[in-house]
Order: C-alpha cells, then structure tokens, then sequence
C-alpha cells in the first residue's frame, strides 16, 4: 500500500522483549549535568532534531545489547526487519601521555577520587582538562564517529540516536564509563590515582659528618702517655744461694741448714745501711 505520493507508508519497528529501555518515561532523559552535557554536545553538532527521532526506540526497549569499551560503544537495535541493525559510536580516546598528565592532575586533589567513588563527576574536571589542553567531552564532529548497518544514510539515524541515549543514561549511572569511553578502565585508573597518592617511604637516617675543625688541622695531635709496665721485684730468700750449691759437709757433718740462719742477718744489716 502506498500513499497519494506514491510512497511506502512508515512501517512500525518490530517490538522487541527484554530490550534495553529508558528509566526516564517522558520528559529529559539525562538526570546528571555530564549527561546532559553529553547530550548537548552533540545537540551542538546538529543533531538535535535527528536524536529525537530516537527516543521513542530508547523508550521502548528497541536496543537489544550495548557494550562500551575503550573508544567504542557498540549496540544492537532492532527496526523493521528481523535482523537488528549494528550501531557504533566512537571517539577519540587519550594517549598514554594524555593521560599520565590527566592522572598527576587528578591525584593532585584528592576530592576528585573521591567524588567518582561516590559515583559524582565534580563539574571542577572539566577545568582540569582544559588547563592540559584537553576536552573530557567531544569538542568537534571530527572526535566522533558513528555508522549503523540501516539504509539510512543520514546521521544519526534513529538506531544511532537511542543509543545516544541509552549511552547518557549510563553515564549518569556510573560516570567512571565516560573516562573508559577515553581510554582509562576503572580499575586502572584508580590504581594509577592510588600509586601515585602513595606516601613516600621516608628514607633511612643517614650519619651526619663532622665539620672540619681548621682551627686545629694543623695543631699535633696528643699522643696518649705510655706507661711503662714495670714488674716488681723479685724477692728472693737471703739463703737461696745455698740451694744451687751442693751440700756442705764438716767433718761428716752436713752445714747447710746451720748456715742459713746466718745468711737471713747478714741480709737484714745490708739492707739497713
């Protein structure tokens, strides 16, 4: 059936169960300013009146899957045919120097772990990007990339614009997904953060040297007196003489123990003179 220009009327997309949909029902779908200004990033790119076209889609669970990685969100979404149509949404993600910079400048406040932790984007992260040179959100179309599997040429198509959505609703959820999307995961990033606001091991006392004395560089040094070790005389018996002589015999009488009486007075008389 066709109409009086000659054109095939819409056809309805085929409802899919246990799709992905929106918590939001009616009304702003973003619930957190990063969200919205994700949204309004590309609202500023013109595509305000094409990501429209995709809410009923987000709203009514079209979107089968939706995985993010690194650069990349991936979906699934189903139309009017069986066969789900593939959309891709990448960015530009960091470099590894982009974000060695990115993480010293966040571990710099402490505030901003914390608030990600608590599942807060501190609106304060936008300024730290900017003063490295960086935008956390795409700052042009040329950031972007998206393309869908649909005959739809234009961009975004609807299958596009619900998982634009469906994308900023999970960056309100967890906003850690907006960082991953740029190229650091969770875990890595806060390990970074974690290192890098380690406390140094304070090093070891080293043994401070004198200062050199010049006024008495050139004065002899003391030498320590020696004492002399003198041993104590040896006191010998006045009658010892007597034991290295043979024994003394008068008249077959032996006299050597008669001596030695008188040998004992003439020592005692010498040594008083």
């Amino acid at each position: 059936m066709t109409d009086w220009h000659g054109s095939h009327p819409p056809s309805r997309p085929i409802r899919v169960e246990g799709g992905l949909t929106l918590r939001s029902k009616r009304g702003d779908i973003a619930q957190t300013w990063w969200s919205r200004r994700f949204l309004e990033v590309l609202e500023s790119f013109g595509m305000a009146a094409r990501l429209n076209r995709g809410r009923t889609y987000a709203r009514s669970g079209q979107v089968m899957t939706m995985s993010l990685s690194t650069s990349l969100v991936v979906a699934l979404v189903t139309g009017t045919r069986p066969e789900p149509y593939r959309a891709r949404i990448g960015v530009r993600k960091f470099s590894d120097e982009d974000w060695r910079r990115i993480e010293h400048a966040l571990a710099d406040r402490a505030i901003f772990a914390a608030k990600l932790l608590a599942g807060e984007m501190p609106p304060e992260i936008e300024e730290v990007f900017a003063d490295l040179g960086l935008t956390l959100f795409p700052s042009t179309m040329r950031e972007l990339s998206m393309d869908c599997t649909c005959p739809d040429w234009e961009v975004p198509c609807k299958h596009l614009a619900a998982t634009c959505y469906l994308l900023a609703e999970s960056f309100d959820t967890d906003p850690f997904e907006i960082l991953a999307w740029r190229g650091r995961s969770r875990e890595d990033l806060l390990d970074r953060l974690r290192d890098l606001r380690a406390p140094i091991p304070a090093e070891e006392p080293r043994e401070v040297a004198e200062e050199p004395d010049f006024d008495r560089f050139w004065l002899r040094p003391k030498v320590a007196e020696v004492v002399p070790d003198v041993a104590e005389p040896v006191r010998r018996r006045p009658d010892a003489l007597l034991d290295q002589l043979e024994p003394l015999v008068v008249d077959g009488h032996p006299v050597t123990d008669a001596l030695r009486p008188l040998y004992r007075v003439i020592t005692e008389r010498r040594s008083e003179q």
